[in-house]
């Protein structure tokens, strides 16, 4: 993702088309923000970047941290999915 180093502007989340179920959640380090064209949000010192047009799949959404013995990763909580597919790696809007 970066290199070490690599100044980042804070964690980028977003939504992109595709998927089984026609979008899927993606994860980056934001290296700049896009005046115009990104949202900034501070979580207590850690800064989210997320797209506009992501926003709207987003809002509402959590995003935590699951981990049991059997798996660990990040899980969204999104009202605004109608339905995700089988292996849960995307999701439909209506």
């Amino acid at each position: 993702m970066a290199e070490a180093g690599e100044p980042v502007e804070g964690l980028r989340l977003g939504v992109k088309g595709g998927g089984c179920s026609g979008y899927y959640y993606v994860y980056d380090f934001a290296k700049k923000v896009r005046p115009n064209k990104d949202l900034v949000f501070d979580f207590d010192g850690l800064k989210v970047v997320v797209d506009n047009r992501s926003i709207e799949f987003l809002s509402g959404a959590v995003l935590d941290w699951e981990q049991s013995l059997m798996s660990y990763g990040f899980k969204w909580n999104n009202p605004n999915a109608t339905g995700d597919c089988g292996c849960g790696e995307s999701f439909e809007v209506s």
